[in-house]
């Protein structure tokens, strides 16, 4: 891929130092429950995937983490949409930089406290940030934790418009109005991006369906937001589809951001287990699987 496979959303989260202890938990320990357990998530160790090269980021890792992450989306339109802004024109590309680097490091560690961070290929060459069923970011402890209230202070005053007034209410708003009662029972790809040297390696896929393989043995949907106009055609190929689009407004031009979604797919535990339930099945225990194409964007 020429491009950074990128979903790209940030939630209200925050920063510190504090390690955590590893243990020898493994993705089949998230799979063999319903809703992953949160101290399942925060312990998970670094031996992970080794079949398939994909493993678990621990705390101590988030700033490797979040700089893979930094450079693969160091020229989204998205990422630079709250930094880039005309009251700070007069800010270095440094400057820029730097903010960019943390907002990119409080989105992480938050992933690592409450949700999941993975990484494959040399030194994080691809890395995704998961959100599980059940879980978020909008805790206080975790806001404060993670260092996400220091964006308040950190952007500039249309910095903060375009973010907290624009941004979150409406990716909130389209999750919501795309799952449904789901909204909250879904696996949500939040990051997903490759530093340069590191695409065209299949790594973006082996990270996305480590977590697809586990949502298709949990019934879950997967959820997501792409700011990269060449993304979707290749989520499709993983088994997303899009749902509709949103646009950010506030900026010199607008901004779309792709919402996509990916039913849960029975073939892929039939395959695993030699046997499975039918499309059919899936629908009648109240799993949508399709979306109205008329219904396609938001107001914005």
């Amino acid at each position: 891929m020429d491009k950074a496979v990128a979903a790209s959303s940030i939630s209200i989260i925050g920063n510190g130092n504090h390690e955590i202890e590893k243990s020898t938990m493994n993705l089949n320990d998230l799979v063999n429950s319903k809703v992953p357990n949160v101290a399942h998530i925060e312990n998970a160790s670094n031996g992970l995937g080794a079949e398939d090269g994909v493993r678990v980021c621990g705390i101590h890792e988030y700033k490797q983490a979040a700089q893979s992450l930094a450079e693969a989306f160091a020229e989204d339109d998205v990422a630079m949409y709250f930094i880039d802004t005309p009251d700070r024109e007069h800010w270095t590309k440094e400057q820029k930089w730097n903010l960019h680097t943390q907002i990119l490091e409080y989105v992480t560690y938050a992933h690592v406290m409450k949700g999941l961070v993975l990484t494959a290929g040399e030194d994080y060459g691809c890395v995704a940030l998961w959100m599980p069923p059940g879980h978020n970011m909008d805790d206080l402890y975790t806001i404060f934790r993670s260092g996400m209230w220091r964006l308040y202070f950190q952007l500039s005053s249309e910095g903060k418009k375009r973010f907290f007034t624009e941004f979150l209410p409406l990716l909130h708003d389209a999750k919501a109005r795309t799952l449904g009662d789901r909204d909250h029972d879904s696996w949500y790809l939040v990051y997903l991006g490759a530093k340069k040297a590191a695409r065209g390696q299949g790594l973006a896929k082996k990270v996305v369906e480590k977590v697809t393989k586990m949502a298709d043995a949990q019934s879950k949907a997967c959820y997501l937001e792409s700011s990269n106009d060449k993304n979707p055609a290749i989520y499709m190929r993983w088994g997303f589809e899009l749902a509709r689009k949103v646009v950010l407004q506030r900026g010199p031009e607008n901004i779309e951001l792709d919402i996509m979604i990916r039913e849960p797919n029975p073939k892929t535990v039939e395959a695993k287990n030699g046997q499975g339930k039918t499309k059919k099945a899936w629908m009648n225990e109240g799993i949508q699987v399709t979306t109205d194409p008329e219904d396609n964007r938001l107001p914005c």
